[in-house]
């Protein structure tokens, strides 16, 4: 009566690569199989490092090269990969027409792992508590690949428009026969991904092991990011507030470095060397900040060998001179020379995309801020900010502290100071386009040439702000639309 699934370790997802083929994009060719007979059998499949380890073709190497806190080096970038210059210039047109993105790949092959222990474990050998604990895990796993897929391919969500707007195929199913996908709807799929999380929550486990793992800080934490990009502030607090009490009750949990120590007297992100200070952006196997750890490789150390980018000038001046985090940032080009107009990459050989507490502290001073709690806010934003520059130094100025509209600004800069060059403006920039506190904001980016030209390139709201769906997946599901 055991039920029999693929185990994930040994099955490679091959999305669709011939047009005239009919065939689903979650074709899988087997090379083995596991009896799934325990919830412990259930629980190693969720543990593959599949689930956590993504490759340079993790989704993320996209919405990388589109925040628009970007510029790059012409020298480096009018020879690097089309697909980095069409992803950079927001081109309508990123992915070759003939093969399937390869952002979608790991997604989906975790997607399907994920169905099978959702549909399956509860028939398993093990305790119940057990078993729901397995599948709470799996739940939260299929809601967070849902919440990258919905902001790679659906619109930004706006209430007004949510149950209009395409979205992404809801695939509940470890079916490998199954033959067509429609597009459901930007709602539907936010609704998919808000009950996976509020039916998981409740049988999360405290401790999680290792931070790999889904805990119940992690889904509650996802849960108040998701609320929050849905503009359900309050729902949102709720949420967010509840993860960091659940944190405080872990032994060993996440907490934030304070650079003030790392980067003073034997702190442990020194020396600085020719690949930058030691610490997460350089270490793969730093859980430290992580709430639940996920992470790939950014461009900076990736296959497409030195593409040029750099943080815009603007975005450098974001920073104050005392900034801890400017300690991750170089004037310099890979190979040692100068930058000629003097502007900053990012050390990073490492981004974490899955749960990290300063993404956590940010939201909900985010958060906050909405709610008119601004004083709140403060609190946590400089909370937050101590643990990256002097204290003396980390105090949101008065001007902004007492100013909504400021404060909102400040907060999404902070991110920016958090987070450039790693992926997560892309999110920002697309949930900003359609909020009334951002009104009328255009994203650039500029190419600085070797004579002193600069080209700007301006990002065509709406339409750019969500990426086609490769074409060789609409025409093998008959009737699926496609993005503008």
């Amino acid at each position: 009566m055991y039920n029999s699934i693929k185990l994930k370790a040994t099955y490679i997802l091959l999305l669709t690569l011939l047009i005239s083929c009919k065939k689903d994009f979650l074709e899988i060719v087997p090379k083995g199989n596991l009896i799934a007979a325990t919830a412990d059998d259930y629980q190693l499949l969720m543990n593959n490092n599949t689930f956590y380890s993504y490759g340079i073709q993790s989704g993320w190497h996209i919405p990388m090269l589109m925040g628009d806190e970007l510029a790059a080096e012409g020298v480096y970038f009018n020879s690097t990969q089309p697909i980095v210059k069409r992803a950079f210039k927001w081109e309508p047109v990123i992915f070759d027409p003939l093969v399937n993105g390869t952002e979608l790949r790991e997604f989906l092959s975790n997607l399907y792992t994920c169905n099978a222990v959702i549909n399956e474990v509860m028939s398993a050998e093990g305790s119940t508590a057990q078993k729901k604990s397995v599948l709470a895990q799996a739940l939260v796993t299929r809601a967070w690949i849902y919440f990258q897929l919905i902001n790679f391919y659906g619109k930004p969500y706006a209430a007004a428009t949510a149950a209009q707007d395409p979205g992404f195929p809801i695939i509940t199913k470890d079916d490998i026969n199954q033959n067509s996908f429609d597009r459901s709807n930007v709602q539907a799929v936010h609704d998919f991904i808000v009950n996976d999380l509020l039916t998981a929550i409740p049988d999360l486990p405290i401790q999680n092991g290792v931070r790999t793992r889904v805990s119940k800080a992690a889904g509650e934490g996802l849960l108040g990011k998701v609320y929050l990009f849905m503009g359900k502030n309050a729902e949102a607090l709720v949420q967010l507030n509840a993860a960091m009490g659940s944190i405080a009750l872990q032994t060993n949990g996440p907490r934030l470095y304070d650079y003030n120590l790392e980067f003073g007297p034997g702190g442990s992100f020194l020396p600085i060397g020719n690949a930058g200070p030691a610490g997460p952006l350089t270490n793969t196997n730093d859980y430290t900040e992580s709430v639940l750890f996920k992470t790939f490789p950014n461009f900076n150390s990736a296959s497409y060998g030195n593409i040029g980018m750099v943080i815009k000038p603007e975005i450098a001046a974001l920073f104050a001179p005392s900034d801890l985090r400017l300690k991750f940032y170089t004037n310099k080009n890979p190979n040692g020379s100068a930058n000629p107009g003097d502007r900053l990459r990012k050390y990073v050989r490492y981004s974490r995309f899955g749960l990290e507490l300063p993404d956590v502290y940010m939201l909900l001073a985010e958060c906050k801020a909405k709610l008119n709690d601004l004083p709140g806010a403060v609190t946590i934003l400089e909370t937050f900010r101590n643990h990256r520059m002097p204290v003396a130094d980390a105090r949101v100025p008065a001007p902004v502290s007492t100013n909504r509209s400021a404060l909102l600004r400040f907060i999404f800069d902070e991110r920016i100071r958090e987070y450039a060059e790693e992926g997560y403006r892309w999110f920002d920039m697309r949930r900003q386009s359609v909020d009334p506190d951002f009104s009328g904001q255009t994203f650039t980016h500029q190419v600085f040439a070797a004579n002193g030209t600069t080209e700007t390139f301006t990002l065509d709201q709406p339409n750019r702000l969500v990426m086609k769906i490769p074409q060789p997946i609409i025409d093998a599901n008959s009737g699926m639309a496609n993005n503008p």
